[in-house]
């Protein structure tokens, strides 16, 4: 098994056991696996409304631990540690309903294809209808609006403005 679809089937898995298991105020935002350094570390991303803290993470790990456990046969390669963390400022934007929630805010949107002689945009989103991203970004010293459509995004995320 190739290791791009290896780790796609390891994501899938985790998600589908624990997502079930992480209700509200918790939201599972995204699952990452891959190798940091020399290690493989399972990434489990969840939020709240007023924000993760530690006490939340260490909950939630005593929850999701036994959870990954019970996968058979298991999909992980090698020993890898799990870490569940905050999404942080520059929180991924990975459904419709995720960028819905950010309009009104700044955000970072990489492209399949260039729009614009772009791929890479970071503006106010406007408005997000009818899978259309609507973008309020700075052209060197002027502001400008892009429509985007949904299909061509192929990373969105909150960003920080400097």
């Amino acid at each position: 098994m190739r290791r791009c679809s290896l780790i796609a089937t390891i994501v899938e898995l985790v998600t589908a056991v624990i997502e079930p298991a992480i209700t509200a105020p918790f939201e599972l935002v995204d699952v990452e696996y891959g190798k940091i350094g020399s290690d493989y570390v399972l990434s489990v991303f969840v939020d709240k409304p007023e924000g993760i803290t530690v006490n939340d993470t260490a909950d939630l790990t005593d929850i999701i631990s036994p959870l990954l456990d019970t996968i058979k046969p298991d999909p992980f390669p090698e020993q890898y540690f799990l870490e569940v963390t905050s999404p942080g400022l520059e929180r991924p934007l990975k459904t419709k309903e995720q960028v819905e929630a950010a309009v009104g805010q700044y955000i970072h949107v990489g492209l399949y294809k260039s729009l614009d002689k772009q791929k890479v945009f970071e503006g106010t989103l406007l408005q997000f209808k009818e899978d259309v991203l609507t973008l309020e970004y700075m052209d060197k010293t002027r502001k400008k609006e892009i429509d985007i459509p949904y299909s061509l995004v192929s990373k969105a995320r909150l960003a920080v403005k400097f």
